[in-house]
């Protein structure tokens, strides 16, 4: 499937918390999409360039949704997105705003199965998140972490129009990241 042209026209429906782009829907995640989840966080690519999030049954992909994007619903009024191919509304892959302690902003997180890479869809979600976040949120300034060695994030952040203000490590235990910012 060729790339599409996207502009970074996208739809919000705050009635159903969904956002929408010409091939795309974002929606919060539920409970429903454990089976999903469990899969995504164990594809190899997620484990060497996210990390091991310990999800390893469905039980665990409930907590994980639970304590992590349902949590971040409530407590920040974003969170990960689950990203579906409108037509078919088939998954694909999570695309939304964390807040991590240890950064003074919201970041942009987003992981796709592989076999939906280099289509366009990474951007085309990001942008819709991006533009909400400015719109709708209000926010000024949007972080984003990535392995230094992630060169398709790091592609697809530049595209986004970040840019790299510096290495950071989330804790001594952690290994350094790549920090990205855009301001507006």
């Amino acid at each position: 499937m060729p790339k599409a042209d996207f502009t970074g026209t996208s739809t919000f429906h705050p009635e159903r918390g969904l956002l929408e782009t010409t091939r795309l829907a974002l929606r919060r995640l539920s409970l429903d999409d454990a089976e999903f989840i469990l899969g995504l966080l164990n594809e190899p690519s997620f484990l060497l360039y996210i990390g091991d999030k310990g999800v390893r049954t469905t039980a665990d992909a409930c907590r994980y949704i639970s304590t992590g994007p349902l949590a971040s619903y409530e407590r920040f009024g974003f969170g990960l997105l689950l990203v579906e191919l409108k037509a078919e509304r088939a998954p694909i892959g999570i695309c939304g705003l964390l807040k991590r302690d240890w950064l003074d902003h919201p970041d942009l997180g987003f992981a796709f199965l592989p076999r939906y890479w280099s289509k366009g869809y990474g951007f085309e979600s990001a942008s819709a998140v991006l533009g909400h976040a400015r719109e709708i949120l209000g926010l000024k300034r949007v972080l984003a972490i990535t392995s230094p060695d992630n060169a398709a994030s790091i592609r697809l952040l530049a595209k986004l129009r970040f840019r790299l203000e510096r290495t950071a490590r989330p804790s001594e235990a952690e290994p350094e990241v790549s920090l990205f910012a855009s301001d507006g």
